[in-house]
Formats: C-alpha cells, structure tokens, sequence
C-alpha cells in the first residue's frame, strides 16, 4: 500500500507539469500596448478637406492622443497577467488532486470489499495452524518429561536395590561377628568364682576392625539414602497426580490462565488445589478471579503463615493464621455460599476458619478472567507484561485444582486432601488434567 501511494504522486505530479507546459505554449502573451485607438480612414478624409469646406461650428477641438505607458506600467501588467495564470494553473491542479483521491478512495473500498473475506479466512487458517504447532510442542514437551521421569524413577529403584543390598549384607555380617562372640564365650567358660575370662588382644582387635568396618558401611548407606529420600521428596506430588504447574520464580509475566467449562454466574462454588510455596510474601495470590468491574470477585492468597479467602471483593474476608508451611505440599479449599453469605477456608481437609454474612445475596458475574499465581488488578490485557505486580506472584508449584458450582461436604474435603489417590477427583466448573490451564511467561507442567 504505501508503493501504491507513492506512484500515484508522481502519476499526479507529472501530469500537473505537462498541462502547465501545454497552457503556456497554448497562451501567447501581447505586451503591445493595449490603450491603442486606431483612427478610421473615412474620419482622417475628413479631417483633411479644406478649411472652406466645413462648416463653422465653433472653437475647434484638440484630437484624441493615445497615452503613453512607461516600462514600469508594463512590467506592472505582465505580473498581473502571469499572477492570473498561476491562480488558473492551481486551480486546475486543485481539481485534478480532487478527482483522482476520489477515484482512489473508490477503488480502496472496492478491494476491501472484495478481499476481506479473503483476508479474514486467512487469519484464522494463520491461527489454527499455530495452535496445532502449540499443541505438538506441549504434547513432545509432556513426552520428554514422561522419559525424564522414568529415568529417574529407574535410578532411584536401582539405589534402593544397592541399599537393600548393603543392609542385608550388613545384617549377615552382625549375625556372624554374634555367633562368633557367643561361640568363643561358650568355649572359654566361666571360673569357678563366676568371673569372665579376658578376650586375647587377636581377638580384640578383629573386632574392632568389624566393628569399625561395619560403621562406615552404615554411614555410606545412611548418606545414600537421605539423598535418595531428598531426590524423592523434591519430584513428589500429592494425591497421586502426575502433573504439577511449576512457578519459578517472583514475576509479573509469570502465571497459569484457566478456561472454566462452565459459566460463573454462580451464587455458590468450592475451590481446591495443592500448592508447595518457596515463600509467603504479605500478599502471594494462589487463585483469583475477577472482572473489570470488580477485580477481587473471588481470591485464595498467603500472607506470611496466614492463608486468606475474600468473594465479592477484599472486605468480605475469612482468614486463617499458622496454616501454611514454607516448602511442603498442602491442601487449600474455600466454600461459599450466597444465600446465608457463609464462607469457610478449609487446610489439610480441616475447617481452620468461617464467617456469615460475606457477600450474602452476591452472584458471581460471568465473562471475568480466572488465573492461577496472579490477580487480574491492573492487568489491561494478556500482553506480554500483563500489567501485573511481581511482588503479588506465587513461586513454587501447584496442582489438583479444581472449582465446582456447588459447596462440598466436611468429607468430600476431607477426601480431596488425602495424600494418595484424590487428584483423581475433578470439578464440574474447572476439573485438574480436563480444563484448559495454560501457563504464561515461564510457568510450566513438570512430572
């Protein structure tokens, strides 16, 4: 578009030079002098007859003279002569700018007309193709980490062996240095006073060498296996799911955007998850949702050792103090009902606090904007800083997250926060493994 523009300013500009060539050979300037009053030959004749002819009609009058113009008069007239074509000239350029932008505004309208469609389909053919490719990446992604996993799963199966292995070797070396004490006791006797006979200095120090020798056995295996369990505890995750979202660390661009499967227009909910946290700043937010109206529709955030639950905005709290543990895995759930306003915070299966009266009679809009690791406060769009406050971003990992549009029983809780086998549970609203939750800016699902 902007090459097409510059051609037809010069289509424009060249053809304004030749009409103006063309207007100046067509115009042929007089410079003679135009105040000149030819005198007729039939009133010269006249003129020129005698005297005795003409009749006596008084004084006789001077003839008519031509008045003389000076250099200086005619360099005036050829200025307003050339002015006079210069205003023509501009005027004509004028017209002829006019017509062809209004030839050019036609036809502009005329390829959009015809090409928009064109332009539209393409655009979303450009869109589906790079979301396949997202999903191949995510998929080869899960792929490496399935493989990661299993090698290290594998590895950590063949030290257990070399452990075992290493017990039952030390446990066969006690038996035999025991059987080998009671034996030479046997042997020995005891005197007739009762008193026990002393060990050869041979004997001693054999058995300080086993002994010696079997302590740095032990050692080694001790060593092996806090690494082991250490190798352990760091790729563990709760209720047997075998996903998590891993935050890194502190950022504004970093947090998880979740699709909910259903509408919020709500007016009651349950919201679950585990989260690990590296560490509670006063405001680290785990779950949010908002919308432009209202940004703090509903929050799940840590300050410190507290863990807080708001609906309907930051007045309307339920908080809970010494319930979060830096650097272990914990269960996380908030309740609310609209009809009586009761919201309870739940941690580890058990209710840690409740309150009536929050946001009672409140209905949760829908079309908001639901995240994992931020709230939506300042953000203006998903673009790449997001508009959000790193010091509010959660760092650490998360899973089993999962909303449903009802409040759940004291044991349904209490079954979702056991360690083994409740992540096979799913919400109606967000369900973890089924809901589409994509990480932005650093997050990612580990193994």
């Amino acid at each position: 578009m902007p090459l097409l523009r510059v051609l037809l300013v010069c289509v424009i500009c060249s053809t304004c030079l030749q009409l103006t060539q063309a207007y100046e050979e067509e115009i042929e300037v007089n410079y003679a002098d135009p105040f000149y009053n030819e005198i007729a030959e039939g009133e010269q004749q006249e003129t020129d007859q005698p005297e005795s002819n003409q009749q006596d009609v008084g004084p006789t009058l001077s003839p008519c003279k031509t008045p003389e113009f000076t250099k200086w008069d005619k360099l005036f007239t050829m200025l307003e002569n050339s002015q006079m074509k210069e205003n023509m000239l501009l005027q004509y350029a004028d017209d002829i700018i006019k017509v062809e932008l209004q030839s050019l505004r036609g036809e502009m309208l005329q390829f959009v007309a015809n090409y928009a469609g064109g332009c539209a389909s393409a655009v979303d053919n450009a869109g589906r193709r790079l979301a396949v490719q997202m999903d191949m990446k995510l998929a080869q992604a899960f792929e490496r980490q399935r493989e990661a996993s299993v090698e290290q799963r594998t590895h950590q199966d063949a030290m257990m062996q070399q452990l075992l292995a290493a017990s039952r070797n030390q446990a066969a070396r006690l038996g035999k240095l025991e059987s080998s004490c009671l034996s030479g006791s046997a042997t020995k006797g005891f005197t007739s006073t009762g008193a026990v006979q002393e060990v050869t200095k041979a004997e001693g120090s054999q058995l300080e060498k086993s002994l010696a020798a079997m302590a740095a056995d032990l050692q080694k295996a001790r060593v092996q296996l806090d690494l082991s369990l250490r190798s352990a505890a760091q790729h563990f995750l709760p209720a047997g799911c075998e996903m998590a979202l891993l935050f890194p660390m502190r950022s504004r661009r970093i947090f998880a955007a979740v699709t909910p499967d259903a509408p919020l227009g709500l007016r009651t909910f349950t919201v679950c998850l585990w989260a690990k946290v590296r560490e509670a700043l006063n405001k680290t937010v785990l779950f949010s949702y908002g919308t432009k109206k209202n940004p703090f529709e509903i929050q799940l955030v840590l300050s410190g050792q507290s863990a807080l639950f708001t609906v309907g905005g930051e007045a309307h709290l339920v908080e809970a103090s010494d319930v979060v543990q830096d650097g272990k895995w914990s269960h996380f759930c908030g309740t609310w009902s609209s009809e009586e306003g009761l919201a309870a915070l739940w941690v580890n299966g058990q209710k840690v606090a409740s309150s009536p009266g929050v946001a009672e009679g409140h209905t949760l809009p829908d079309g908001g904007t639901m995240q994992l690791g931020q709230e939506k406060n300042g953000c203006c769009s998903f673009g790449f800083d997001g508009g959000f406050d790193a010091k509010l971003a959660f760092a650490g990992k998360m899973t089993g997250v999962n909303v449903w549009d009802r409040v759940l029983g004291p044991e349904e809780i209490s079954q979702n926060a056991q360690q083994e086998g409740s992540c096979g549970s799913r919400g109606n609203v967000v369900g973890w493994g089924v809901s589409e939750i994509i990480p932005h800016g650093g997050a990612q699902y580990i193994n």
